[in-house]
């Protein structure tokens, strides 16, 4: 049985509803993994309390917290003091209490995003060629700028909604280009990665419709819903022979920095890790 003490390092995540969020299972496994005298708790917040929520966590002897949604864009206007990556991005999701209690955020999204893919198709760099985006949310905000960073010649932005993506593409200055949604079939020709984030595909959402033809069979297709594991878009890419690499591991590489930083141990994402984490989904 697992005690708590007096110097116990206390982390969470806030969200509004939060009952969703796989956080706490996700870091309370690494706590046990490596014996830390810590935890990590859900901290359900309405929108119009959270930046005095936020404030107050220095006091409250917390070392930090992640923040989900609807609260991300909120918390880069709330801490003290925010990354690059966070104000690029226009949100954050890690918060870390500093020594003199002030708040600073970051945007890990992008982080985990590059790291998921590493670790799923070994040797990927964001130069191999051009990216396919599908969506312009936040999502998609944190992945086309670390692509950026990373040496993509180019990115092909798709979205529904074609203004939000003339938005996306203004702030982050980059090789974007814009496609027309009905036009994402068409995109795909020579691309050497497709990543769905909008939320097509995932359990209750309506399926995505894209036909993968012009899609090389060499490209890498990643789909950062993980309800389900497998969507349908990367059954497809499976099925012709698309390497493919799921949306689970971007959440937990995502998870790493903030977990070293309120901790102190640099976590691993194991494939024991990822059983524990799906067992959450369906439990």
């Amino acid at each position: 049985m697992k005690t708590l003490t007096g110097v116990t390092r206390i982390a969470g995540v806030m969200g509004y509803p939060v009952t969703h969020s796989l956080s706490p299972r996700l870091h309370g496994y690494w706590l046990h993994r490596y014996e830390i005298d810590g935890t990590y708790i859900p901290l359900s917040v309405r929108p119009e309390g959270f930046s005095k929520a936020l404030a107050a966590i220095p006091d409250l002897g917390l070392f930090g917290v992640n923040v989900t949604v609807p609260h991300k864009e909120a918390a880069l206007a709330a801490v003290d003091t925010a990354s690059e990556d966070a104000r690029r991005i226009g949100a954050v999701n890690t918060v870390v209490v500093g020594r003199d209690g002030d708040l600073h955020g970051s945007n890990t999204d992008g982080f985990g995003f590059v790291e998921n893919l590493k670790a799923g198709y070994r040797g990927w760099t964001a130069e191999r060629g051009p990216a396919v985006v599908l969506g312009a949310g936040g999502a998609a905000r944190a992945v086309c700028a670390v692509l950026i960073d990373g040496g993509v010649p180019e990115i092909r932005l798709i979205n529904r909604t074609r203004s939000r993506a003339e938005i996306l593409a203004s702030d982050l200055d980059g090789p974007v280009e814009i496609v027309p949604w009905e036009l994402r079939a068409e995109a795909l020709d020579g691309a050497a990665l497709l990543v769905n984030t909008t939320t097509l595909g995932m359990t209750g959402n309506p399926p995505l419709d894209l036909v993968l033809a012009a899609l090389p069979s060499v490209s890498v297709v990643t789909d950062i819903v993980y309800n389900p594991l497998e969507t349908a878009l990367l059954r497809q890419a499976t099925l012709r022979g698309n390497p493919v690499v799921d949306g689970l591991g971007m959440l937990l590489h995502q998870a790493r920095p903030g977990f070293a930083a309120w901790f102190g141990v640099e976590p691993e994402v194991t494939s024991e890790l990822r059983v524990f984490v799906l067992d959450g989904l369906s439990g």
